[in-house]
């Protein structure tokens, strides 16, 4: 009888302590979780912004590129600010 009641002992002991390790586990992956979804929100947010036609054609004036059919012009001699 003694033997009967360890073993269920046992077996609910055993059963509580993973209940607890997936409830740490679970924890974890909750704010793990939070983290990357709010990297994704910023990374949405770039994404809308970098995607936007005045942007990329911002960027590309910068970078020096023209549109078919412009004349490209090169200035020298301006004095250094």
């Amino acid at each position: 009888m003694l033997c009967v009641m360890v073993a269920i002992a046992y077996l609910y002991l055993s059963a509580g302590l993973r209940l607890f390790s997936a409830w740490g586990e679970s924890k974890r992956d909750s704010a793990q979780v939070r983290v990357l979804e709010r990297q994704n929100q910023v990374l949405r947010q770039q994404h809308a912004t970098l995607a936007s036609p005045g942007t990329v054609q911002a960027d590309a004036r910068r970078l020096g590129m023209i549109h078919a059919g412009e004349q490209a012009y090169i200035v020298g001699g301006l004095p250094a600010n």
